[in-house]
């Protein structure tokens, strides 16, 4: 699969990669445009950067859905750009990035890529979501929102009101299971819920196709059935096995969803 933008409405744009399946955002405004999540590393952000300008030669801002390396360690290609972000994600990149680059070094080698990533510090985002924040591009706003725990503790989601254009990061996933990593699996139905409010005519989720409402909410519903597993299996009304099966999701995929409740007997977890 060979990059290429596609229009979803006028000005609103995805940039879909077969590396990871990533999908990256661009909102363009008269004034200024919004590069919606950077990629890998430097180099990926330099292509990302040389593709936006294909499109648009207006000043950029930035913003990361979340701060999984695939999505903002190519955010340096676009400095000086205004970069916005969760706090807790400006939390975490400003530690250095050790956790990204292990994750991207150990993906790519994993891949058999023809390079290892380009491992430097990542850019700390400088302008914070600590509430929606409407960001005017010139006769467009666009809303950035954390809709709650997730994905993360820190997802942030850009709204595009006039075209219906929602890019939700990783809070939806289409094409693969939704990844439980650093995940609030109690948690994660309500932050969808949330933006199911926005009644979003077209989702970008952060991997896979642009979807719509009816296969969010479908997610949505899908999330609800396991957080309520998990419920079950911390009250021990439900056994691991019992869980496993009854899931709407894999193996793989429900058991990193029961490892992040922190159960008091993590060996019970193991065994499965």
């Amino acid at each position: 699969m060979t990059a290429q933008w596609t229009e979803l409405a006028n000005g609103v744009l995805v940039r879909r990669y077969a590396e990871l399946d990533l999908s990256v955002g661009l909102v363009t405004g008269d004034r200024s445009a919004l590069v919606v999540d950077t990629r890998s590393d430097p180099v990926q952000g330099a292509e990302l950067r040389a593709a936006v300008r294909e499109v648009t030669r207006q000043p950029c801002t930035v913003v990361l859905t979340h701060a999984h390396f695939d999505h903002c360690l190519g955010t340096a290609a676009f400095l000086p750009a205004t970069v916005w972000a969760h706090p807790r994600c400006r939390d975490d990149l400003a530690r250095g990035g050790a956790a990204q680059h292990a994750e991207a070094l150990t993906w790519s080698r994993a891949q058999r890529m023809p390079r290892d990533p380009a491992l430097v510090p990542p850019v700390v985002p400088d302008h914070l979501v600590t509430e929606p924040v409407e960001v005017d591009l010139g006769g467009r706003r666009v809303l950035l929102t954390h809709p709650g725990l997730g994905h993360t503790d820190h997802d942030i989601a850009v709204w595009s009101p006039d075209t219906g254009v929602l890019f939700a990061g990783d809070l939806v996933e289409q094409g693969a299971d939704p990844d439980f990593t650093d995940a609030y699996p109690l948690d994660w139905p309500t932050a969808v819920t949330e933006l199911l409010r926005l009644s979003p005519r077209i989702v970008v989720p952060g991997h896979g196709d642009p979807v719509d409402a009816t296969f969010v909410a479908a997610q949505r519903d899908d999330l609800a059935t396991l957080a309520d597993l998990c419920r079950a299996v911390l009250a021990r009304d439900r056994d691991t096995a019992d869980a496993l099966s009854a899931s709407p999701f894999d193996t793989s995929t429900t058991l990193a969803a029961l490892t992040r409740l922190h159960p008091p007997d993590m060996e019970t977890y193991r065994a499965y």
